[in-house]
């Protein structure tokens, strides 16, 4: 009927059940149906071929290239502007989508309510599970239904607004990127807007900066990545509702990486429908990943207790290469290479083309440069993964050195006045566990080798908005104090510096670290093994008369070690004497070990032991052992 008499043949089906809430894709119909067929609006990315205008083929709906809904049978038929066709299977297929939607309606969420489950036992380490958790785009405030299956865990009653119930970002209790939700009783979705069902399992997190790269890979990316693998059913399922307000930005194509179905913005969510209801979404972002923070409370730094290590880094690093079809097998150019980041628009290297030259006669390579704005960062990435030196100014596009091989070598120059240590994003990543990169700060330390812009506007370091008893005291400092974030006009004014690369004393610096050729090399996997548990422990005491007593503590070695290729083995005891509050601890070499000295008659002691791998890796202490003489 359709063929011949679509739009009665629509209206039929709507008048029949297409009333009641449907799945993303069904505001089409109503639309339809209320303002005319010919004047039915599509969503801005749908995919809807060359469809004539007066059937709406509405059985498969593609959305970004990703089929919105569809059930087995529906047959699409697209002929000329005019003749499109929809089979009598479609029909059919879309009126059960429409009768499902409508036991979903009654069944799931009007009687049932929101269902809630939460990890993590602060707001800034938890991630929480919800089934229909619902979006109101008027209000811009997400919705938790009481009905009769309703569970809200944790419970926190009014301390979830104290001061929220988690972190939306990856940045730690930042008042910008807080989430909650109002709630309201089931029964008022009454006289509220019909629902538009998200069929699609929803991770719903903000970005920080989406057009800084740095932010993009450490905010971002990267725990997105791992957020997804933490569940079963986000690693393979998931689309990305990013909630924060941002426009796309200058990378969106490096979050459609993470999952087959297009990325979602909050803007977007206001085209579906009024109010729309996530069958099942995941709020919140995992923070194991990141090893930065910026400054907001404290001067920036590396985070107290960094939890990711290279091995994790790297591992997202092949993901992201392979999605980039980036191919790390052997160098691109034919031969080893330093690669050095050139900048075309601010913090440029005066002296560019000299350090190239520099460069190549010291360490007897091929020198090469690379632009985020010059390059496709496919094509960033590919130069970076086989460098042997990655040379650049401190800045964004240093992230990328978790791509590089191991074994390279990071080289990050500074403007005049600015402390390497004080601003260290780039080295801490360079020097986790496993990356196995060396790390070269440089700083210039001759005024007359820098170009200032003190003309430029607030953000991009000019001064000239302050009083003229600050801009000659930035002018006259000779190194950027201790500041918070973000707006401190000396750091802004010293960082957009150019810099002229004093040749000598960058060679010099490099040496220092880099001592032959640098170059990739082979991973040791032993190098960060940590000895389990020393196995056997136990005691044997004697009395020597009134007076002296001896402690004899044996061992056997951790059962891992046996696997292992170990440099130096060694174990630390602790001896206390019950009742006490202090320990003596030894270093030893040997698996057993007899005390004399200060060991009492008729005493009993506490003893632990532990294993230490290369004097660095800790083991875990075995059961303490109760040693009485």
């Amino acid at each position: 009927c359709c063929q011949f008499a679509p739009q009665d043949c629509l209206i039929q089906l709507l008048e029949k059940g297409l009333s009641a809430p449907s799945f993303l894709g069904s505001p089409l119909f109503q639309e339809a149906l209320e303002g005319g067929m010919e004047e039915a609006a599509t969503p801005p990315d749908a995919e809807l071929g060359s469809w004539g205008r007066g059937c709406l083929p509405w059985a498969l709906i593609f959305w970004a290239g990703h089929p919105v809904w569809h059930l087995p049978g529906a047959v699409l038929s697209v002929g000329p502007c005019g003749g499109t066709r929809m089979h009598l299977s479609a029909v059919f297929n879309a009126l059960l989508v429409s009768v499902l939607a409508a036991v979903l309606w009654k069944h799931t969420l009007a009687e049932g309510g929101t269902h809630m489950v939460c990890t993590g036992r602060t707001h800034t380490d938890r991630l929480c599970r919800f089934q229909w958790l619902c979006y109101s785009s008027e209000a811009d405030e997400f919705v938790f239904f009481h009905g009769n299956a309703s569970a809200m865990l944790p419970n926190l009653g009014a301390r979830r607004f104290q001061p929220a119930l988690l972190d939306l970002s990856t940045v730690e209790d930042h008042s910008a990127q807080y989430f909650n939700f109002v709630e309201l009783p089931a029964a008022a979705l009454r006289f509220m807007p019909k629902p538009v069902f998200v069929p699609d399992v929803a991770l719903l997190a903000n970005r920080f900066n989406p057009d800084n790269l740095m932010h993009v890979f450490h905010d971002d990316l990267l725990p997105l990545f791992y957020t997804l693998r933490q569940f079963p059913s986000l690693a393979q399922e998931a689309r990305l509702f990013f909630m924060e307000g941002w426009g796309e930005g200058a990378h969106f194509d490096l979050y459609k990486l993470l999952s087959p179905k297009q990325p979602l913005l909050r803007a977007q969510l206001k085209t579906l429908g009024r109010l729309l209801c996530f069958s099942h979404a995941f709020v919140g972002l995992s923070k194991v990943t990141t090893w930065y923070q910026y400054g907001f409370v404290q001067p920036q730094g590396p985070k107290a207790n960094i939890l990711v290590s290279g091995t994790e880094i790297r591992q997202f690093a092949r993901f992201m290469m392979e999605k980039l079809n980036v191919s790390q097998a052997g160098a691109p150019l034919g031969e080893e290479y330093i690669l050095v980041f050139s900048r075309t628009q601010n913090r440029l290297i005066l002296n560019e083309a000299e350090l190239l030259l520099a460069l190549a006669q010291e360490f007897q390579m091929k020198t090469v440069t690379v632009s985020l704005e010059d390059h496709a960062f496919a094509d960033v990435v590919r130069l970076v993964s086989n460098a042997s030196m990655l040379v650049s100014m401190h800045g964004a596009q240093l992230v990328t050195a978790l791509f590089l091989p191991r074994g390279a070598t990071v080289v990050e120059l500074f403007p005049y006045a600015v402390n390497p240590d004080h601003y260290t994003p780039y080295k801490t990543l360079a020097m986790l566990p496993g990356m196995d990169l060396q790390y070269v700060a440089w700083r210039n330390m001759v005024p007359e080798n820098t170009v200032t812009h003190p003309e430029r506007p607030w953000d991009e370091g000019g001064i000239t908005h302050l009083d003229r008893a600050e801009q000659a005291r930035i002018l006259q400092s000779h190194e950027v104090p201790r500041h918070l974030c973000c707006r401190n006009p000396e750091w802004l004014f010293r960082i957009y510096q150019d810099t002229k690369v004093d040749i000598p004393s960058l060679t010099q610096t490099i040496r220092r670290v880099v001592k032959g050729r640098p170059g990739p090399r082979k991973q040791k996997w032993t190098v960060g093994l940590y000895p389990g548990k020393v196995r056997d422990a136990r005691c044997q005491a004697a009395v020597q008369g009134a007076s002296e007593a001896r402690l004899t503590v044996s061992w056997q070695i951790p059962w891992n070690l046996k696997y292992l290729k170990v440099r130096e083995v060694r174990y630390e005891v602790w001896l206390q004497e019950q009742g006490e509050n202090t320990y003596v601890p030894y270093i030893l070499t040997l698996q057993n070990h007899t005390f004399t000295e200060n060991i009492k008659p008729f005493t009993t002691y506490l003893v632990w032991v532990r294993c230490i791998f290369n004097k660095v890796l800790l083991g875990p202490f075995a059961d303490v052992l109760v040693c009485s003489t």
